[in-house]
């Protein structure tokens, strides 16, 4: 059954959902489980919110934009014992599908509507996608209110503009009205410190892995282990942006499992989150495998695991632990490791445990990408080249050479006391998927930096006295550069004040009305090509 009945999928699509809705038979997960996974998108779909959410999308910060080629899937499955099915078994999913990366708010969502769906019908989900029709768009920065089903979820999303690793607090309201209010925490992180318990003493070796987009796979009893997992790994380098593919929970029947699972090739940069024992010799040649147990919160800290050999992975009932040959760069941070063992002996409640951990995972990203903005910033040409009658400035080239001479003096030493191979990790960093995406996005924000200035540049010359002293022929051509000019700043969201593009208008207006009457025609009608 799809709700709203309207909803277009394609035949493969339909295929993927179907097989990354229900756990692999070996998980035996009795009772409920919510899980996530993700998967790709058929090509040549025509959308028709694309635009809407493109507009949101450019006030979210890097990490929680959505890519246009995926969905994700967020899964309630119940399975209980039913002597009257011939199975012997209820066996149900009910499945959110959105391009939205919101995990927890949709996680909250199936928690408030699946169990009640399991007892009644279809109709009630008609009852839910009514109410999900209320909701207000999904706007970074406001506090939302979004009805589900008797109760009001109050949110936030970020914004690229919020301090990273800061998250403004939404307070429960008492309402006069019947209405129970329900305040999230947050719209998409993990309970960090939960999912890397089985690993903790690898922490800062697999934050090595995820910056370095190094293939990664996470070996896990069921899918929400394996989400979560991969899910966590995948914001530990927050602030930055994961550029590469990651799947919460795969399958063997996935479209792509192939492409993935191929031995002709290097493994691919991807993380994959599975739990089918037969990834265990499918994979076996891949050079990063975590194996996770069970997660339980744990009454105490793990014991000290070392890193083990891949060849002694086997199948995957081998013991919990990161199987790998990799050597990290950096020396370990042991203060973190104190700190977090003494919160279990301390009893300290796991969220706290979490934002401990994600600021530690926020400042040693922080002290890795700071020299890499600085360096970048200096690509920027100076304001004094900007001519308003010359084309903008491009931006310099970005020398690996050069960047790693300002190491010595402005480097991570500078805000982060580990000791290590820093020189060596960059190196490795850029020649990353995650460099590359992070590269390209400050590309983008400079040059569209120096189309703004340049615009501005523009607005401060006197252009009706310029046009009077050249030609008509120039002027005109004059007049529909600056047209296209504003079609730009708004096609591309240019960081330009309002007040810019009115004085822009303005000078527009001016220069055509001092031209004769007929090219004032032709130019008031003119759009621009």
């Amino acid at each position: 059954v799809i709700y709203p009945p309207h909803s277009k999928l394609t035949d493969k699509e339909k295929t993927n959902i179907c097989y990354l809705s229900f756990p692999d038979s070996n998980s035996g997960c009795l009772g409920d489980t919510q899980f996530c996974f993700k998967f790709r998108r058929s090509p040549g779909r025509k959308v028709s919110l694309c635009c809407f959410l493109d507009q949101l999308d450019r006030d979210l910060p890097v990490y929680l934009k959505k890519d246009p080629a995926y969905y994700y899937g967020y899964v309630y499955f119940r399975q209980v014992r039913d002597k009257s099915l011939k199975r012997g078994y209820f066996q149900k999913s009910l499945v959110l599908i959105s391009k939205l990366p919101y995990v927890h708010l949709f996680r909250t969502m199936l928690k408030q509507i699946a169990p009640e769906y399991f007892e009644k019908s279809e109709a009630f989900l008609e009852a839910v996608c009514s109410d999900v029709d209320r909701w207000p768009a999904p706007i970074p920065g406001k506090i939302l209110h979004l009805p589900i089903m008797g109760i009001i979820m109050k949110l936030r999303i970020p914004t690229y503009r919020d301090k990273p690793g800061t998250t403004p607090v939404v307070q429960n309201m008492h309402q006069a009205d019947a209405q129970i209010s329900m305040a999230l925490p947050t719209v998409h992180e993990v309970d960090l410190f939960r999912c890397f318990c089985p690993v903790f003493f690898h922490i800062q070796m697999l934050w090595e892995l995820v910056l370095l987009g190094e293939p990664l796979v996470v070996m896990a009893p069921s899918p929400s282990e394996s989400s979560e997992t991969v899910l966590a790994l995948v914001s530990c380098i927050s602030p930055l942006k994961y550029c590469s593919d990651f799947r919460p929970y795969f399958t063997i029947h996935d479209s792509e499992f192939k492409e993935y699972t191929t031995r002709t090739q290097a493994p691919p940069s991807v993380i994959l989150g599975v739990t089918n024992p037969f990834f265990a010799k499918t994979l076996q040649h891949w050079p990063h495998i975590i194996r996770i147990g069970d997660i339980k919160l744990p009454g105490e800290i793990p014991k000290q695991v070392k890193v083990k050999k891949l060849k002694n992975l086997k199948t995957l009932d081998s013991k919990p632990g990161v199987y790998t040959s990799y050597k990290p760069y950096l020396n370990k941070d042991e203060e973190i490791v104190k700190q977090l063992q003494k919160g279990v002996q301390q009893k300290r409640p796991t969220e706290a445990q979490s934002v401990i951990l994600r600021r530690y995972f926020l400042e040693l990203t922080e002290s890795f990408i700071i020299p890499l903005e600085r360096y970048v910033a200096s690509l920027m040409p100076l304001q004094k080249c900007i001519s308003p009658w010359k084309s903008p400035p491009q931006l310099r080239q970005f020398s690996q050479d050069d960047f790693m001479k300002t190491l010595e003096k402005a480097g991570p030493q500078l805000t982060s006391g580990l000791k290590g191979d820093w020189i060596g990790l960059y190196r490795h960093f850029l020649k990353s998927p995650n460099f590359d995406g992070w590269f390209r996005n400050r590309q983008k924000e400079m040059t569209q930096k120096l189309e703004a200035l340049h615009l501005e540049a523009l607005c401060n010359e006197n252009l009706v006295f310029w046009s009077q002293k050249h030609t008509e022929v120039e002027t005109v051509d004059l007049v529909l550069k600056l047209k296209n000019k504003l079609l730009q700043a708004d096609r591309e969201q240019l960081p330009v004040k309002t007040d810019t593009l009115k004085k822009l208008q303005t000078h527009i207006n001016d220069i055509i009305l001092a031209l004769p009457d007929d090219l004032q025609d032709i130019l008031l009608k003119t759009g621009t090509t």
